[in-house]
């Protein structure tokens, strides 16, 4: 008897180090879902990266990754594609909900996803490559008329390579995935666009399923290559667990948006000025500099033109001097420097990545309304004269402490004053003050100076 106990404690130990050598061994399998929806950025990809890295972590059989996008930045396309194909985890491209499309960077990603699918009523395709940032065209602009068979201007020598490199790209993503490589092209080229059931019938996705369920259902059995190893999919019946996006990819969403990051660098200008206005505020520092690092950073992470940031942040400074020193010329001019600038920012304007008129204008117009609102104030503050010493005293209330021949004590501003009257006074009295020599005021009855007046 004691012998089949220390068996089976010795069995139940071997089985605990089993398990903890190899976890995956003791835990059921799981599809792990991210949803990517909206446009395309720097949040998109580092939300896709974790999902990525939590699937790897728990041994997922596979990571479906949700679309719905009207596209995005092309350098935060090409981290996430760049992960997938990375990935030791298989990756189930999934067009959804209805009525959702995997447009522009999102045709992309689902090209190379290792199984692609949409549900009923989506649509993938307009994968152009948008024109690059800057100031718009003159109307007048005689290489603006003339255009090409595909609508942008003739000779756009930029443009051509851009289209071509991403020509390139889906091509051998759709080579690597054995999809239609043509159509791919033609998305590129022609911005053209397709329904679930037509690019199922193009070879574009491998099926149209109506759920996750169904999803997993079809992608059952199907053999794909996963980071250069053959692996056939066991996805039929599998639990499926949503990864909700972290507070930090939440707040990357928000300030990589090109003009939230712009009014947080106004924001924090603003307070770090109000700071050395007024030392010891505080608050206006602390709310400056963090916003001031938000809008850097997140600047920092979007294809910006460095001109265009440093006309902006010039035209800024010229609109704080105008405030300090008003000349017209200055607040015109910063104006002027911060919408060229604002205009020029972005060297690639993706969906949903635009700088946003409707936002920079008020801003501007703001910004040179403080300046001129400050600008007056100091200027009324230049016309009047300054009040300091002597001056300050003249016109103040004071009462008489005590008072013996023309000349006695008087309590002023909360201070024991020497003073003196050309006209009767008496302790007890409240006075104003007249004049200052030699630190002894010279006063008289305030009934006094009304009477004068009214005579």
């Amino acid at each position: 008897m004691t012998f089949a106990r220390v068996a089976l404690f010795a069995a139940a130990f071997v089985a605990a180090a089993v398990v903890s050598l190899f976890p995956s061994a003791g835990r059921e399998k799981v599809a792990l879902s991210v949803a990517i929806d909206g446009a395309i950025g720097p949040a998109s990809a580092r939300q896709l990266e974790e999902a990525l890295g939590v699937a790897a972590k728990r041994d997922a059989a596979v990571l479906i990754l949700k679309l719905d996008t009207p596209g995005g930045l092309v350098t935060s396309m090409r981290q996430m594609i760049s992960d997938i194909l990375a990935s030791p985890v298989p990756v189930i491209g999934y067009v959804a909900p209805a009525g959702g499309h995997a447009a522009s960077a999102g045709t992309y990603i689902l090209y190379a996803t290792h199984v692609a699918a949409m549900a009923p009523g989506t649509n993938l395709g307009a994968a152009t490559p948008v024109e690059m940032g800057g100031l718009p065209a003159l109307p007048g602009d005689q290489k603006d008329n003339q255009k090409d068979a595909t609508g942008r201007p003739a000779g756009d020598a930029m443009m051509t390579k851009v289209t071509n490199d991403a020509v390139a790209l889906i091509r051998s993503l759709a080579e690597l995935r054995n999809r239609n490589g043509d159509w791919g092209e033609k998305a590129v080229r022609e911005a053209a666009s397709l329904s679930a059931n037509a690019a199922l019938q193009e070879h574009v996705i491998d099926f149209v399923a109506r759920d996750t369920t169904e999803l997993l259902q079809l992608a059952d059995g199907r053999t794909v290559d996963v980071a250069g190893k053959k692996v056939v999919l066991a996805t039929k019946g599998l639990p499926v667990e949503t990864l909700e996006p972290g507070w930090f990819i939440q707040l990357l969403s928000v300030i990589t948006d090109p003009n939230t990051a712009v009014i947080l660098m106004l924001v924090g200008v603003y307070g770090i000025v109000f700071e050395f206005t007024s030392p010891g505020a505080v608050a206006p520092g602390v709310i400056g500099t963090t916003c001031l690092v938000l809008g850097l950073y997140a600047l920092d992470l979007l294809p910006i033109n460095y001109t265009g940031l440093a006309l902006m942040l010039l035209g800024i400074v010229f609109l704080i001097i105008e405030a300090f020193n008003p000349t017209v010329v200055l607040g015109l001019g910063g104006v002027a420097a911060f919408l060229f600038g604002a205009a020029m920012l972005l060297r690639v304007e993706g969906p949903g990545f635009a700088m946003s008129w409707a936002v920079i204008g008020p801003a501007a117009a703001l910004t040179l309304g403080l300046a001129l609102l400050s600008g007056t104030y100091l200027w009324a503050a230049r016309r009047n004269p300054p009040r300091v010493g002597g001056e300050a005293m003249r016109g103040q209330l004071a009462e008489i402490l005590d008072w013996q021949g023309g000349e006695g004590h008087v309590l002023a501003l909360g201070e024991r004053w020497r003073a003196k009257a050309d006209e009767p006074v008496a302790a007890g009295d409240s006075v104003e003050v007249t004049d200052i020599s030699d630190l002894v005021l010279t006063v008289r009855r305030r009934d006094a100076g009304r009477n004068g007046a009214r005579q």
